[in-house]
């Protein structure tokens, strides 16, 4: 990877850790580093041991748009690089050479990660609300994967909770009942047990089988484990948490019931494990559950993808996975709401219950590869308005359609020019937006690694958009069947390079890659 290589090179000089940074406007170079003014070396230093390097056409000095305290007294500023055609045209006939290895790389060192997402109470159908960590959870694993790392993916079924006990209840449709809908009437039809508890377990059952997995399935997600909490009780792991924080003396009794003390690790009180009733609390298991991922399944890293009405349940596990031994190895993302727009107006699609927006039926509406994009184009932090009109659209503003065309637009090229044989030719690609969609291309390893560090996913759909952007201008202004053989050979070089990582960049994200439109 360029920017590594370049980062390692001024790090030599520096004796510290550099990060470069794409300048917005490219006529600041390729990268930029204000590394000058954080060690209050002196920039030409850097220069003079790097003009004479062949990756830089050349490097230059610009002072801060806001001056720095050492900026005046040494003349130090922002250090722009400025990438030679050669070192980019390099770039591309390793994308050639590499292919779909492309991009992959070793900062995970094969460390074992484990992303839970979804997760949704198994008591209906998902909704666009809960079913939000799909598109997320499944690539971001994808890019952990890419990155180095061992990840799996995972679902965690509360089967046995007093979310069971009200199913069973709604169910049984008696005066206890509070879920309702057409698959409620189904249930009642299938399920001939009284008690409620069971009854619930058993519809659990029916609706992970029946209604999640076939809507997981249908969203493109493929887990590695689906965890119940029911097998957790049934192998005492539950009691075996509980059992481990007595003996470090973090469990004790008031009111009653017997808490955790959770404020010992930084909680802002302690919570409760075991409520009067005898029943445990979510905590329990939860702490259980993390136990279980750590210990037995031998997990480095563990990343809990929830909904943001989640976020007080979260001090309480993070002080949980420290008791038991385990801290600084659970990250967990909060995911803000979504809301179903069409023509500006808040839609409610649901033929069942009326009052929120099943993930199948918009998934029917749109399909699953506008889903993945459009929930992947906003960060977790961020609430999602899904236009719906737009993603039916089946024009450029579509930002899907966009990109699929742009691949599907490649693959027509490739199939007229008939490439035949190995050559790498290069040398005649000098016209801007050859070098500007190289520039595009290049930085694919560089997003695999700043995702793998920060988990933003988000830049995974805009990469995709500037890369097709990019293409798309190219073809505009540059003829890639042209009657100079050479320059013909270079330009489908180009395009078989971008067709190799805007596909990648589409099966990271879980989205078709179409070869006609």
């Amino acid at each position: 990877m360029l920017r590594g290589e370049i980062e390692k090179l001024i790090k030599d000089i520096v004796k510290k850790d550099v990060h470069l940074e794409h300048p917005a406007n490219l006529e600041f170079g390729d990268f930029s580093t204000n590394v000058a003014m954080q060690t209050k070396i002196d920039p030409q230093k850097i220069i003079s041991k790097l003009k004479d390097n062949q990756l830089f056409e050349k490097i230059e000095v610009v002072g801060p748009a806001r001056p720095h305290r050492y900026a005046k007294r040494s003349g130090q500023g922002f250090i722009n690089f400025f990438l030679s055609k050669n070192a980019l045209t390099e770039e591309v006939s390793e994308i050639l050479s590499k292919r779909d290895d492309y991009g992959s790389l070793d900062v995970g060192q094969d460390k074992k990660v484990q992303v839970e997402f979804i997760s949704a109470n198994p008591t209906g159908p998902l909704t666009v609300g809960n079913a939000r960590g799909g598109p997320l959870g499944d690539v971001l694993a994808n890019i952990l994967n890419k990155a180095g790392f061992k990840c799996e993916k995972a679902f965690y079924v509360n089967d046995a909770g007093m979310q069971i006990l009200t199913l069973g209840h709604s169910v049984l449709k008696d005066d206890q009942a509070k879920y309702q809908g057409e698959y409620i009437d189904q249930l009642n039809k299938k399920i001939k047990e009284k008690d409620p508890f069971k009854a619930g377990q058993l519809a659990a059952k029916h609706i992970i089988k029946d209604l999640i997995q076939k809507t997981t399935d249908k969203l493109g997600v493929k887990y590695d484990e689906w965890i119940f909490e029911s097998d957790l009780h049934q192998l005492k792991k539950v009691d075996q948490a509980l059992s481990f924080l007595k003996k470090k003396g973090l469990i004790y009794e008031k009111d009653e019931a017997e808490w955790f003390k959770s404020k010992q690790f930084g909680d802002e009180r302690d919570r409760v494990m075991i409520k009067k009733d005898g029943n445990n609390t979510y905590l329990a298991g939860d702490i259980a559950l993390h136990r279980y991922k750590f210990e037995d399944k031998k997990f480095d890293q563990v990343i809990n993808i929830w909904g943001a009405d989640h976020h007080g349940d979260v001090p309480g596990l993070m002080a949980g996975v420290e008791a038991i031994g385990h801290k600084d190895k659970l990250k967990v993302i909060l995911l803000q709401f979504v809301t179903i727009l069409d023509k500006g107006e808040k839609q409610k699609m649901s033929k069942r219950a009326g009052l929120y927006v099943e993930m199948d039926e918009l998934l029917d509406k749109v399909g699953p590869d506008a889903v993945r994009f459009f929930f992947l184009q906003k960060s977790a932090d961020t609430h999602l308005n899904f236009d719906l009109a737009l993603a039916q659209e089946q024009s450029a503003k579509n930002p899907v359609y966009y990109i699929q065309y742009a691949h599907a637009r490649i693959c027509s090229i490739l199939r007229k020019a008939e490439l035949k044989g190995n050559n790498k030719d290069l040398d005649s690609l000098n016209h801007p937006t050859e070098l500007n969609l190289i520039r595009q291309l290049i930085k694919f390893p560089e997003m695999i690694e700043d995702i793998a560090r920060d988990y933003q996913v988000q830049r995974l759909p805009y990469y995709s958009l500037e890369l097709a952007h990019s293409f798309h201008k190219f073809y505009e202004q540059c003829r890639v069947l042209d009657k100079d053989k050479k320059i013909a050979q270079a330009r489908i070089n180009l395009v078989k390079t971008t067709q190799i990582i805007l596909k990648n960049t589409l099966g990271l994200m879980g989205i078709n890659a179409p070869e006609k439109m």
